[in-house]
């Protein structure tokens, strides 16, 4: 048993957490190859490697994906100090290579001089699409504006379905449930942003990230774009560019006549933010959102001017006015801020409500004996307790929009 126990010590330091070991980066300079500054971890590694997020027969194991800035050309090697195999018989290590294969397209190089080759080659690349805003961020590190386009692609465009193949191999590793999508649908809208620099004196493109949209059938005449994913590539992340991607979408597709609403799938609490963020600063100055309304409740007007205008649902207006509100609401003063607050509890015991209905209904086909008045208040503060916790939760979040509005 001692042995076995030594046995397992010996094994346990060939496990790697593959969040640690898979190294990527955006290359644009020869010099940036050896740079282990520039490098960048997942943040999920689960859908290849299991929920443990372990590869098991390495020590020092380094999953190298490296990728030119613009196009994407990959270089992807495995490297490590020992292996599982040279040491003890009948113990095979995880075929890491295979894994990554599985999502990686083919045209990778494994080695450095083809990557510099490919590198070589990044002068003659373009943002694909058209171009729908043009905007510049101030660097204080660097001391200087940088400039961004956002472009609009399909994949008729020459080369962009093999340049989005590379492109969403980054969604395994930032997205928790992300999955690749069909890209010969022609109802999916792809939009890209791009940051430009310079390098030898010529203008070059990188690649910030991009949004997938896919054109949902309203019946009879209408289009619902709905977000799929979205991704803002790590080394660009808290600059804004998030932002600026959701509005110009949001933008692009208000322009459009035949567009009833625009949603998102199953954003994550992230998206979220960004959205409410985004449709206050769009819906901020129109007429229904005055002060002097705001103060008269959620109302029919909201609805209807926010989805003609914005092309916004009634959910997400609801939310934009739960924040306009308490932005004009002087939460020191008890009264009003009783009144913002069951207002905002209003709705959100809508849920509560349901359940107390559908537990009425269960107590029906129940005998008496088996009710007490005791369970009854259990259950009655409980919901209390979640209904205040929700409350609470939801105003910091809107306090966290209303200031970063303030600072926009």
């Amino acid at each position: 048993m001692a042995g076995l126990s030594a046995m397992e010590k010996k094994l346990a330091e060939y496990k790697c957490n593959t969040n640690e070991a898979i190294k990527l980066k955006l290359v644009r300079f020869q010099e940036d190859i050896e740079d282990e500054s520039m490098t960048f971890n997942p943040e999920y590694s689960h859908q290849l490697f299991g929920d443990d997020e372990v590869a098991f027969g390495y020590k020092g194991l380094q999953i190298q994906l490296y990728y030119s800035a613009g196009s994407l050309s990959t270089m992807f090697r495995v490297l490590y100090k020992s292996k599982v195999n040279d040491k003890f018989d009948s113990v095979q290590a995880d075929d890491v290579e295979s894994k990554i294969r599985e999502i990686i397209p083919a045209g990778f190089c494994t080695g450095t001089d083809d990557f510099v080759s490919f590198l070589e080659k990044e002068v003659n690349f373009k943002p694909f699409g058209t171009i729908l805003h043009t905007y510049t961020v101030h660097n204080e590190e660097a001391g200087e504006e940088f400039t961004y386009q956002i472009t609009k692609a399909d994949i008729t465009c020459p080369g962009f379905k093999e340049y989005h193949e590379r492109l969403q191999t980054f969604l395994m590793w930032f997205i928790e449930t992300a999955s690749y999508i069909d890209v010969d649908d022609d109802r999916w809208d792809y939009f890209l942003v791009f940051e430009k620099y310079n390098k030898d004196g010529a203008t070059l493109f990188a690649t910030v990230g991009y949004m997938t949209v896919y054109n949902y059938y309203v019946y009879p005449d209408k289009t619902r774009p709905r977000v799929s994913q979205m991704l803002i590539l790590p080394p660009f992340q808290g600059e804004g560019h998030g932002a600026q991607l959701l509005e110009t979408v949001h933008r692009y597709y208000i322009s459009s006549p035949n567009i009833l609403d625009m949603t998102a799938e199953d954003p994550s609490e992230s998206f979220v933010r960004l959205r409410d963020y985004v449709l206050v600063k769009l819906c901020q100055d129109l007429p229904c959102f005055s002060a002097e309304k705001l103060h008269l409740g959620f109302s029919k007007e909201m609805v209807t001017e926010t989805q003609q205008k914005l092309k916004i649902n009634k959910q997400h207006a609801r939310r934009v006015y739960e924040i306009l509100r308490l932005r004009a609401t002087d939460l020191t003063d008890p009264e009003k801020a009783k009144a913002y607050r069951l207002d905002i509890k209003k709705r959100l015991v809508g849920p509560y409500k349901k359940n107390q209905r559908e537990l009425a209904k269960m107590r029906r086909c129940l005998q008496p004996e088996e009710l007490t008045n005791q369970m009854n208040q259990i259950d009655l503060n409980t919901q209390h307790e979640h209904l205040e916790e929700s409350y609470q939760q939801l105003i910091a979040e809107y306090r966290r929009t209303v200031e970063r509005i303030a600072q926009a």
